[in-house]
């Protein structure tokens, strides 16, 4: 049982080419002709940006991803122009090339005769301090509920984006406001798995031994309305790109990780 539903296939993840375990955002849209796709990360392990294109429900699933285009990145702060190059999975990066906490950075990708652009400032990292699961009562079972706690960032203005993942693969993720961070700590709690798995959905269920790999980025006010209004469902929310019309988003942002394995058995009960 989780917090949200949404209709988007697999969680946006655009540092797929920094972690093995994180995918790409997989719109899908009835009767609308396909867009284009920008889902572009810059951390403190590298950079990686991913160029697909919208897949329409009626037709089977196909590898959409985008090659012939020219990809800069720009250190706004160092006045560095980076020439990105699609690597063998056809995410556009360099080698070596990481962001800097404080730098602002712009992408602008260019497809054919239309050019895309969009900037981002990397905020500085924050830390995982603890991570739990904790069982609570509901009507219907028990559930476990995920809390994560990590520092706040000094500016007031940042949210935060906790991803989750389970063996690998995208799980469930939840954009926190700063506003509930108590003596510099920020709390992000969701709903995970039913005690009883027989009653949960694949989607959702946690099992003995599941390998929960934690993340969280600090973004901008813009950054999380645009995760909220994917969350609720919402394909007009507000643009990431300026220049000519596309879905996606660019986010310069350190990634905090943390790890834990699923032993329900020794859950506690909330008190």
């Amino acid at each position: 049982m989780k917090i949200s539903r949404y209709f988007i296939l697999p969680l946006a993840m655009a540092a797929a080419a920094l972690t093995s375990c994180e995918k790409e955002i997989e719109f899908e849209y009835h009767d609308i002709p396909e867009q284009q796709v920008i889902e572009g990360v810059v951390s403190q392990e590298g950079v990686s940006v991913t160029l697909t294109k919208t897949i329409p429900t009626d037709e089977p699933f196909t590898d959409h991803t985008v090659t012939d285009a020219e990809v800069l990145l720009t250190d706004l702060t160092s006045g560095q122009v980076h020439n990105l190059r699609p690597d063998p999975e056809g995410r556009f990066t360099l080698p070596g090339l990481a962001g800097v906490p404080g730098h602002d950075y712009s992408l602008t990708v260019s497809i054919g005769q239309e050019t895309y652009t969009s900037s981002s400032h990397m905020l500085a990292p924050v830390e995982i301090v603890s991570a739990e699961f904790n069982w609570i009562k509901m009507p219907y079972d028990d559930v476990a509920v995920l809390k994560v706690e990590f520092t706040e960032d000094e500016d007031k203005l940042a949210r935060y984006w906790l991803r989750v993942y389970r063996n690998g693969e995208p799980y469930e993720w939840q954009a926190i406001e700063s506003r509930n961070s108590v003596d510099g700590l920020v709390t992000g709690m969701m709903l995970t798995s039913r005690k009883d798995t027989d009653e949960e959905d694949d989607a959702s269920v946690l099992r003995e031994g599941d390998v929960i790999d934690l993340e969280v980025l600090p973004i901008s006010e813009e950054m999380a309305d645009y995760l909220d209004s994917l969350n609720n469902g919402d394909y007009n929310g507000n643009r990431m790109f300026e220049g000519a019309y596309c879905l996606g988003y660019f986010l310069a942002a350190p990634i905090a990780r943390s790890q834990l394995i699923y032993h329900p058995a020794d859950i506690p009960y909330a008190e």
